[in-house]
């Protein structure tokens, strides 16, 4: 079995020095390489032999929906007022904390809304740039999954990525004020994603991991915020992501039942690695580097915010149902319940998984049938 030394470079998962020796040194970066160790499979086996798959592509090709006419970007966007809105949502700036004695002990008003502004940017950055990586491993599977059902679907969802991608690019570029370099923990992550040369750990890095954060995450944001066309941009892209992590779901379960114990523990330590390295890269220390603040100190005390430990912990309820449903909480002497339970999230095991549930985030066909009606 190995180590937390092993997996995440550190004996106590909760180690804040530890986690926030990990940075970016390449903010200028502009191109960023990556070794890709898989090989392009081509199937000359055309038969259609997954229904499953097969309903979730024609629901795939119905769904489309287009970036630029879809949505009113026409609505005007106030980032002061989004951020002091979205502040009050949550209970006020800086509340539930004890700053006595901090950095942050003379701050008022305009410094909290400052830094309500840069999070809002490095929010937005950093989705943008996971969709980016779920872009590229998107590809991947096109290319390396054996079934022709799979790469029918994951060619939906690289059209879905490019999309998301460029809605997030947009409403930085035109609605708010400035983008962040990729955090250095979800950029440790993609590049494990990538680099591994097997086809169903892109499914479970990208599928399962990442993109059910990113739905949960999503969700958590489309509550919060009042902003009209967030709030729809946000509707429609989890409209997408829900069908993805379906499609990492069913996959999934089908070639899991197939692995030995061996090979599942193998999936199990991964999945552990990817929940620490997501968890970890929601600290928003570069925003606290942006502000002069020392960034140990900051995100000591935003971690005692009563809702910081909710919002971590809801970001898991997709991730741990669905690990449940492919099998992979209690195979293996239970490595990765045991995993979860140290992690706080393993109250989530009996929530709704997103294998079918996919058709209830089916927010674009809602409007076209509303649009239609009316």
């Amino acid at each position: 079995m190995a180590t937390n030394e092993e997996l995440i470079g550190r004996t106590d998962i909760n180690d804040l020095e530890a986690i926030l020796s990990i940075t970016n040194n390449d903010v200028e970066e502009v191109a960023h390489a990556v070794k890709d160790n898989a090989d392009a499979i081509f199937t000359w086996d055309y038969e259609r032999t997954r229904p499953a798959l097969g309903k979730l592509y024609e629901k795939a090709k119905k769904s489309q929906w287009n970036a630029q006419t879809d949505l009113p970007w026409e609505t005007p966007v106030d980032q002061e007022e989004v951020a002091i809105n979205n502040a009050l949502q949550a209970g006020g700036f800086g509340q539930g904390i004890d700053l006595s004695g901090t950095a942050l002990e003379k701050w008022g008003d305009k410094e909290w809304l400052d830094f309500a502004v840069e999070s809002q940017n490095w929010t937005l950055s950093q989705f943008m740039h996971g969709e980016q990586g779920a872009l590229l491993c998107t590809a991947k599977i096109v290319e390396t999954v054996p079934w022709i059902d799979a790469k029918y679907y994951a060619s939906t969802q690289v059209m879905d990525e490019a999309r998301h991608v460029e809605v997030f690019a947009k409403y930085l570029d035109e609605k708010l004020s400035g983008h962040y370099p990729i955090n250095a923990h979800l950029r440790l992550l993609l590049d494990d994603i990538v680099q591994d040369s097997r086809w169903d750990m892109t499914y479970l890095g990208m599928q399962i991991m990442v993109e059910g954060l990113a739905l949960a995450a999503f969700g958590f944001l489309h509550q919060l915020t009042t902003e009209p066309l967030l709030k729809q941009l946000l509707r429609y892209v989890m409209s997408d992501e829900a069908r993805h992590v379906a499609f990492g779901v069913l996959s999934l379960q089908e070639y899991y039942s197939g692995l030995t114990q061996a090979e599942l523990r193998e999936r199990q330590e991964f999945a552990f690695e990817a929940a620490v390295r997501m968890r970890d890269r929601f600290l928003q220390q570069e925003v606290w580097e942006r502000l002069g603040i020392p960034v140990k100190e900051a995100v000591h005390l935003t971690l005692q915010a009563p809702e910081r430990a909710l919002f971590q912990q809801m970001l898991f309820s997709k991730i741990v149902p669905n690990c449940k449903k492919l099998g992979l909480l209690d195979t293996a002497d239970g490595y990765l319940r045991q995993r979860f339970t140290e992690l706080g999230v393993i109250a989530f095991e009996d929530w709704a998984d997103t294998g079918a549930e996919y058709e209830a985030y089916d927010e674009v066909a809602k409007d076209r049938e509303a649009a239609a009606a009316s």
